[in-house]
């Protein structure tokens, strides 16, 4: 936790408690169903924490937008990202409705109101977003064909209503069909070697 208040030294209070809160209710919920890599769990905010939120080091969610969570999974990143910015709205979206219903007592026990697990898929959501996030899911291309009508067509924000994906590795050949796209190399903003590879796609839905 002292390498998230690191790079976000002005975290309330209560944002520091919630995320704090984490690894514990993640320790035992995992025991029970595989929310997250039982391989990666020793360095939990690191790798799931502070990745998810090398989204907020490159964008800053408005009040009252409207965000899903394309397959949430362990409920990365929406619930890292709701506790960051909590006027903001986050559908998280997974198919397994165990991981669901896991999210939803997390989210009861951390006493945060601003996400919402939902267990569909995502292309059978009638709602439309301003923004989604994802880590890892599938290619970007498939994402963006689950989502390209997902997103309401006026921005209310500097930029336009679209995409953030986590992604690591050599990314070269899946953004060649979005050339207006976006790369955050997030080892501009965490000195760690882990964040070497890692960067923030963004992609407009225009």
């Amino acid at each position: 936790m002292k390498l998230v208040e690191k790079y976000f030294p002005n975290l309330l209070s209560e944002q520091i408690h919630k995320l704090s809160s984490l690894k514990d209710l993640y320790a035992y919920w995992n025991t029970y169903v595989n929310l997250i890599s039982r391989n990666t769990f020793y360095d939990f905010y690191q790798q799931h924490v502070l990745f998810c939120l090398g989204i907020a080091k490159v964008f800053s969610f408005f009040p009252g937008s409207y965000v899903m969570d394309l397959g949430t999974g362990g409920g990365f990143p929406g619930i890292p990202l709701s506790i960051i910015f909590p006027h903001t709205k986050f559908i998280l979206v997974d198919s397994i409705q165990k991981k669901i219903q896991i999210l939803k007592t997390i989210i009861h026990c951390l006493d945060i109101k601003n996400a919402y697990p939902i267990c569909i898929r995502a292309e059978k959501l009638e709602s439309k977003f301003d923004f989604v996030v994802t880590r890892a899911v599938s290619k970007i291309d498939n994402i963006h064909n689950w989502i390209k009508n997902k997103f309401k067509y006026k921005s209310n924000s500097k930029i336009k209503n679209g995409s953030f994906y986590l992604k690591g590795g050599d990314i070269s050949e899946e953004i060649k069909k979005f050339p207006h796209a976006i790369v955050y190399s997030l080892n501009h903003y965490f000195q760690e070697p882990f964040f070497f590879t890692k960067k923030v796609i963004w992609i407009s839905n225009i």
